[in-house]
């Protein structure tokens, strides 16, 4: 009887002994298990994105009051950011069939890059009511207008100097950089370079007239290697003496 009692007392134990082992041995591994196979969360690099530069020129503090959200127009086309400055709505409508319907160049615009030199209000309201008029009820005349204010290219203030071949074929010529800027001579940049996404913009005091652009650059058939000149000077020959005529006798 004392050697079955032994053994139930000896069995009991050793299974307590069991069901104590097992929590610690999950203790004592689980955690250490857990924390070896722990990955570092990865790291994400994100790529600078070059700040829009302000536009240069005498008329931007103007410009910047009137719409104080310019810097949002570099993710809009340039028909639609030329349609949200308030001081361009003449010339909007002069290119966006809003003063004829058959003269709306916008599509053409938005194929950029362009460069473009757009008159303010106040430039149109410079021209005599009739030339206005005039061009608004000739969609040639219109188109040929709006096609000359306009270049191929991206240029800022610093580089958009040059004599240019413009969308309407004759030639601009753009003197100056950064707020001193001016279009054939007579026109000068208010504020500029505005961005658009695929334009840059120039707000001028002086409609553009085709009719008084630069003489075009044209180029010459002369060779660019350099000629020596040679000038060879010839020494006159020594006068020849004359002999003097015999003395008379006598």
């Amino acid at each position: 009887m004392k050697t079955q009692t032994s053994k139930a007392v000896a069995a009991a134990a050793g299974i307590a002994a069991i069901a104590v082992s097992v929590p610690l041995a999950i203790t004592a591994y689980g955690p250490t298990a857990v924390t070896a196979s722990a990955q570092p969360p990865a790291t994400t690099t994100s790529t600078p994105v070059a700040p829009i530069p302000d536009p240069q020129g005498p008329g931007c503090d103007a410009f910047k009051q009137s719409l104080p959200t310019f810097k949002d127009l570099d993710k809009q086309p340039v028909s639609t950011a030329l349609a949200s400055i308030p001081d361009l709505s003449t010339f909007n409508a002069l290119i966006s069939g809003g003063a004829n319907p058959a003269v709306n160049i916008l599509p053409v615009l938005d194929n950029g890059p362009y460069v473009v030199f757009a008159p303010t209000n106040e430039a149109f309201a410079a021209l005599p009511p009739a030339q206005l008029d005039g061009l608004k009820a000739d969609p040639a005349a219109l188109s040929k207008l709006d096609y000359y204010h306009v270049f191929l290219g991206l240029l800022g203030p610093d580089d958009v100097k040059g004599q240019r071949p413009t969308q309407e074929g004759t030639e601009i010529k753009v003197t100056g950089k950064g707020g001193d800027i001016k279009v054939n001579d007579t026109a000068k940049v208010l504020c500029g370079a505005i961005q658009a996404s695929n334009a840059r913009i120039y707000l001028i005091d002086t409609v553009l007239d085709p009719a008084l652009g630069p003489e075009p650059i044209t180029p010459t058939a002369t060779s660019t290697t350099a000629t020596t000149t040679t000038t060879t000077t010839t020494t006159p020959p020594a006068p020849t003496e004359t002999p003097a005529a015999d003395a008379p006798i006598g």
